[in-house]
């Protein structure tokens, strides 16, 4: 049986200019693009000549499949994520997948996050040590993404935060900045980017206080500074430590 190949590939943040170079020569060589139909609208131009395999929201499982079944018939498929296809992508849904169908022959392409994406118009929020968080609670429990903001603020990291809100879950990025300011000061640093790299981009930088009442969406990424971090004009700065 001659078996085919699974990539799954990081476009980054939406628009051909981040995407990375191993990336585009990837989804150039693949037979299938197969992803989240929001995503494949993304690249659908770019890659005109390719045979599209797309479906909604929560049919993450049923993707990763498809794209196994692909393989199996032969052919080189691609598994398009936005950002990085590793952070909250579907690389490790993918790999356990084609591991049960006995299935090796799968290569994960980075791309760019979008706290790394978002960090850079916002000018360098990330600069020292931070984690990243979401706020969805679709396959992780409240209880859990609470207690991991009270920790990384205890432990002063600066804050990326993916999928700050949503028709469903509005209030959430309010209630993460309650528990926030539990620990953190009401006037910290923070910013954020909606649609970033995409068409209506902007940026807003803000204090904690404010940011609790930004009307945000599932295409924003929202950033909380650390105790160093400080708004300068319209950039937010979290500083390495140099003596300047």
């Amino acid at each position: 049986m001659n078996v085919g190949k699974i990539y799954v590939v990081g476009i980054g943040p939406g628009n051909a200019d981040d995407m990375t170079v191993r990336a585009r020569h990837v989804l150039e060589s693949c037979d299938i693009i197969a992803g989240y139909k929001t995503y494949v609208e993304l690249v659908r131009d770019l890659f005109s000549d390719k045979e599209f395999y797309e479906n909604g929201m929560r049919g993450e499982i049923e993707r990763c499949e498809k794209c196994v079944e692909f393989a199996l018939e032969g052919k080189a498929v691609a598994l398009i994520c936005s950002g990085d296809s590793g952070v909250y992508g579907m690389a490790s849904p993918l790999l356990e997948i084609a591991s049960r169908r006995g299935l090796d022959n799968v290569e994960v392409v980075p791309g760019v996050t979008a706290a790394l994406s978002g960090s850079a118009v916002l000018g360098a929020p990330l600069s020292h040590d931070f984690c990243v968080i979401s706020l969805s609670d679709l396959l992780t429990p409240w209880e859990v993404i609470e207690k991991r903001l009270i920790k990384a603020a205890e432990g002063d990291f600066s804050i990326a935060i993916y999928n700050p809100s949503s028709k469903k879950r509005s209030d959430y990025l309010k209630r993460a900045c309650e528990i926030l300011r539990t620990v953190l000061p009401e006037d910290t640093s923070c910013g954020y980017v909606r649609n970033i790299g995409r068409d209506g981009e902007e940026k807003k930088t803000c204090t904690l206080k404010q940011l609790a009442d930004e009307n945000v969406d599932m295409f924003v990424t929202v950033f909380i500074g650390n105790s160093k971090t400080k708004i300068t004009g319209d950039m937010l700065v979290t500083p390495r430590g140099y003596d300047i």
